[in-house]
């Protein structure tokens, strides 16, 4: 990792990475059918969510579910076309058939082996001395939350990709409108990864293990997602799960989930946001932030906040917010150029966040 990734805490992610890159496939363009490697920033989230408690005591009869980690949700703000779809769908697989559970620290010698949790491929992942042990969930509930099908489809259909790619496709079984966790019980209602809108509601109120909510800056009081997104959050509770949002940067004037996460003060929500507005070579000598609607700026700004994805083309995503600024120049701003700005395109008034910066993973 990079610098400003610096892992040096107990955490269930390399595990979990290692077991992404065994199970998981890019999902498409012309690296599709390849292993799936996190990009750093991914590395990062992926340490953070599975960034354990230091001296937690596991009791194998009473599992301590989500209060085993540091972090109970987790938000991630970024540009479109950054990877975040995908990187949601590996999350959503690893809770449905991978290692996501805490079940006690290492001693010499231990690892962690596929065929304990039922899986075929004969991968095995040795611990160092120490480092927190994963174990499958024994009954997954996996929900994958959105506005629309279309949506939601942003994380279904690499998912879906993934597992006919991989060894995934021994572990978990696409249907219509779900998806079946194999190998745990023949019980219809549980052990499978649904998909939420607001047109599909049939599995609201049930309970969850790992929810993940898709374009949460987009989840009104207007159009009933923030409550919708609280049933989730409240299913995850009863169940001692987590809750994982995705989304680009939000409107401060829509008063959206996204935000409301943002801004809670709770120590218990991992927060990624790389916000170009603190980094001095993006303002101007008058130390505003630089103008987005000159494209010299727009390129320096898109080069910081594309910065590790390096499936990115700049010059397509320069073409795209060209024309988004023609009709809506606030929302290239928030698609593209990673900044929360209002509806009418009005900065922030400076120093607004400012307070809240200290709980906010954001890399300069």
């Amino acid at each position: 990792m990079t610098p400003e990734y610096v892992v040096d805490f107990p955490t269930l992610g390399f595990l979990w990475s290692a077991w992404k890159r065994r199970h998981c496939r890019v999902p498409d363009r012309h690296q599709r059918g390849a292993p799936f490697v996190e990009y750093d920033w991914q590395r990062w989230v992926t340490a953070n969510r599975g960034r354990i408690r230091p001296g937690v005591v596991h009791d194998p009869d009473r599992p301590l579910r989500n209060q085993a980690f540091v972090y109970r949700r987790h938000l991630v703000i970024a540009p479109q076309k950054t990877g975040k779809g995908p990187q949601t769908a590996t999350d959503a697989a690893l809770a449905a058939c991978g290692p996501s559970e805490f079940c006690g620290w290492a001693a010499e010698g231990d690892y962690y082996s596929c065929a304990d949790g039922g899986c075929p491929c004969g991968w095995e992942y040795e611990y160092l001395p120490g480092e927190p042990m994963g174990e499958r969930h024994p009954s997954p509930l996996v929900q994958i939350m959105a506005t629309s099908e279309d949506q939601v489809d942003n994380i279904w259909r690499p998912l879906v990709s993934m597992i006919h790619l991989g060894p995934l496709k021994k572990l978990l079984l696409p249907r219509e409108n779900f998806i079946r966790v194999a190998n745990l019980s023949d019980d219809p209602d549980m052990d499978r990864i649904d998909r939420i809108t607001a047109s599909a509601l049939s599995r609201l109120g049930n309970p969850v293990t790992e929810g993940f909510l898709d374009e949460s800056g987009t989840y009104l009081k207007a159009n009933g997602l923030r409550k919708t997104a609280e049933t989730i959050r409240r299913g995850a509770a009863g169940m001692g799960g987590r809750t994982t949002e995705t989304t680009n940067p939000f409107d401060p004037a829509q008063e959206s989930y996204a935000q409301a996460s943002f801004e809670s003060p709770r120590p218990d929500i991992f927060k990624f946001y790389r916000n170009p507005d603190v980094v001095p070579a993006l303002r101007g000598k008058d130390g505003k932030p630089l103008s987005y609607l000159v494209k010299a700026n727009r390129r320096k700004i898109h080069a910081y906040a594309y910065a590790g994805s390096d499936h990115v083309n700049l010059d397509s995503i320069e073409a795209e917010a060209a024309d988004l600024i023609g009709t809506d120049p606030a929302q290239a701003e928030r698609f593209f150029g990673n900044r929360i700005v209002a509806g009418g395109g009005a900065w922030l008034p400076e120093g607004l966040w400012s307070a809240r910066r200290a709980d906010v993973v954001a890399a300069a």
